[in-house]
């Protein structure tokens, strides 16, 4: 884990001096503070349901922006071959990678949102569970959705197009629940609903953690850094 924990140090001073975090950073807030506002103010409820589904689904805007770099400018540079042929193996790179997005994610992106459920507290009386809950499934899905950018960086040179593809992977995810109706209730039906990505985290956000939205949450997390990780093997012998 030394090698992992190295590259992710390397990553987050990578991500201290570009201004991209910050960027993303400061775009989530103002998006998510106005939000959160509006909410509060319509619905006069102390509760962070609906600010958490709001989280979700800017972050599908703005996860793959963090992580578009990570390998694309590597390859781009030429610097992923010397990072080949360090005495590092591949799955390191990529989980290193990802470790250093997700502790800036977090420590940038979702540290700065504690400030609401203090709001809450100080203007109401809200269930603390359903915040708990809540915070775990956006660093859950957080972390899913720094994968599947981590995975399409790791497919091209380009920065823009690793954008958009991982922005376009989260966003069929994101819209496959309306596709169950057409699919219809066989095993393509079953699957499309299971890979939907709203029926699992939207339990969290009500105070429920389900083991099967927890192996889903995992999945989406270790599936694309898999898949990342045997593009670069491919380079590695290609």
């Amino acid at each position: 884990m030394k090698n992992v924990w190295t590259i992710a140090s390397r990553e987050l001073r990578a991500f201290a001096v570009s201004p991209m975090p910050y960027v993303v950073s400061a775009l989530f807030l103002v998006v998510i503070g106005y939000f959160f506002a509006i909410i509060l103010i319509t619905s006069q409820e102390a509760t962070l349901r609906n600010t958490f589904s709001n989280m979700m689904f800017v972050l599908l805007l703005l996860a793959p922006a963090l992580t578009m770099r990570l390998l694309a400018e590597e390859q781009r540079l030429g610097t992923i071959e010397l990072l080949l042929t360090a005495p590092v193996r591949d799955w390191q790179v990529v989980l290193g990678k990802w470790l250093g997005s997700f502790i800036a994610f977090a420590g940038a992106i979702i540290l700065p949102t504690l400030f609401y459920p203090l709001v809450l507290k100080f203007i109401g009386n809200p269930d603390m569970l359903p915040m708990a809950t809540g915070y775990v499934g956006m660093l859950l899905f957080g972390g899913g959705f720094l994968a599947v950018g981590i995975f399409t960086s790791a497919l091209t040179q380009n920065q823009v197009i690793a954008y958009f593809a991982g922005f376009a992977i989260l966003l069929l995810l994101f819209v496959a629940e309306p596709a169950t109706s057409i699919a219809g209730t066989g095993p393509l039906g079953a699957t499309i609903s299971y890979i939907a990505i709203q029926r699992h985290y939207d339990s969290f956000f009500r105070g429920v953690i389900d083991s099967i939205d927890v192996v889903y949450g995992l999945s989406l997390i270790a599936i694309p850094l898999i898949l990342a990780t045997l593009v670069l093997q491919t380079r590695r012998w290609g």
